[in-house]
């Protein structure tokens, strides 16, 4: 059976091979012609040569009505992580007559899924057939796939064939982005500056928390921990208080420490939180930018999200150093935490295999958060910070 199939495989990527009721007739044709070179009976021989003139018609026609056939994608639409993906494929029939009983099978790498089939009942001549399916996704990354397959046993069904044509396929699936309501890694940042007083002449920007800057009407979605209830009271509507602090100016950076070590599925958490704390932190109105060991610092919510999620632990180094502003910092190494400019945040996912534990005395001015890896991501990352 290991040389028959590769031998079978062969033959029908070049040629066709006979399918089960091909063998039977061949079998039939060869039991007549035995027959009739024994008895020498006309009729024998005849309906050997009819049936051997069948299998020689069934086995040139199946790869001559692929000829000419070609296949085009329509580009895939990026989705998040548990969507589907829409793809999208037409076979064109350019030649003079139509194609009828095709298959086509989309071949998607395993990680993606197993290959999706479809049958076709006819393709008309110079025209074409459009043919769209949706596959879950299951997890981000940046999937790519060249190949498409047509096969086809018409108009006999006694062999069988297979052509592939070249129709390359790039899905992007975004890491999901968790709805924070409220994130005190991002809300606190610059607060040690804002204590020092008003003396330092920096910008100010938005934020959940410190200074009241102004009163606003509410919208959804804004923490009901800022309405002002008395001020609503006053209007008959809801007011919300719009916050400040300093933040020197600076930008905001989320750190993905991707060149480091990592569990598999820790790091999938650590690529979800780096996205939603982006976007939170661009929901309150503040300049972010997301740093990893493959790309150095990026913008953008396209860029981001892309750079997400083709993102690896321990991949390539391209990044010459971390940056030297207070950033957040995404991790599963304590001992980097050491290293922290200070005013910085950061988050931890603690290996479970490995015994190295930091010191909290260290990291009192840079508070953060251990992640538990079997709790629910998202109100970790809404709870205080704390020194570790």
């Amino acid at each position: 059976m290991k040389i028959i199939k590769p031998i079978t495989n062969w033959l029908e990527n070049r040629a066709s091979t006979p399918t089960y009721g091909g063998w039977v007739l061949a079998g039939i044709a060869i039991c007549f012609f035995g027959a009739a070179v024994n008895t020498m009976a006309g009729w024998l021989y005849a309906i050997s040569g009819v049936s051997v003139a069948l299998l020689v018609v069934a086995a040139v026609l199946p790869p001559r009505s692929l000829v000419g056939l070609t296949v085009t994608r329509n580009s895939i639409q990026p989705v998040s992580s548990g969507d589907d993906l829409t793809v999208e494929l037409e076979i064109h029939n350019p030649t003079a007559q139509s194609v009828s009983l095709l298959q086509v099978e989309d071949i998607l790498p395993f990680v993606l899924g197993k290959p999706i089939k479809q049958a076709i009942e006819v393709v008309p001549s110079k025209n074409s057939y459009r043919w769209v399916y949706y596959h879950p996704t299951q997890r981000r990354g940046i999937y790519r796939w060249h190949n498409v397959e047509l096969a086809t046993g018409a108009p006999l069904g006694l062999f069988w064939c297979r052509r592939q044509r070249d129709c390359e396929a790039i899905a992007i699936v975004y890491p999901t982005v968790l709805p924070l309501t409220t994130c005190p890694l991002v809300d606190e940042m610059g607060q040690e500056e804002s204590k020092k007083g008003d003396s330092i002449n920096r910008p100010l920007q938005t934020a959940t928390s410190g200074l009241v800057r102004s009163l606003r009407p509410y919208r959804i979605g804004d923490p009901t921990r800022l309405i002002h209830w008395r001020t609503s009271a006053r209007y008959g509507e809801l007011r919300v208080r719009e916050l400040e602090v300093v933040t020197g100016g600076q930008e905001i950076i989320i750190a993905l420490d991707s060149g480091g070590e990592w569990q598999e599925d820790d790091f999938e958490q650590a690529v979800i939180a780096a996205a939603s704390l982006y976007f939170y932190t661009q929901r309150m109105g503040m300049p972010v930018k997301l740093w990893t060991a493959g790309t150095n610092l990026v913008k953008g919510d396209r860029i981001v999200l892309e750079t997400l999620a083709a993102t690896s632990f321990q991949e390539d180094i391209n990044a010459t150093e971390t940056p030297n502003n207070p950033f957040i910092w995404l991790t599963q190494n304590s001992l980097t935490l050491s290293s922290l400019p200070q005013g910085s945040r950061w988050i931890l996912w603690q290996n479970n295999n490995s015994s190295d534990q930091a010191s909290g005395v260290v990291y009192r001015d840079c508070p953060g958060i251990v992640v538990q890896s079997e709790q629910a991501l998202q109100p970790q990352l809404q709870k205080p910070l704390q020194p570790f």
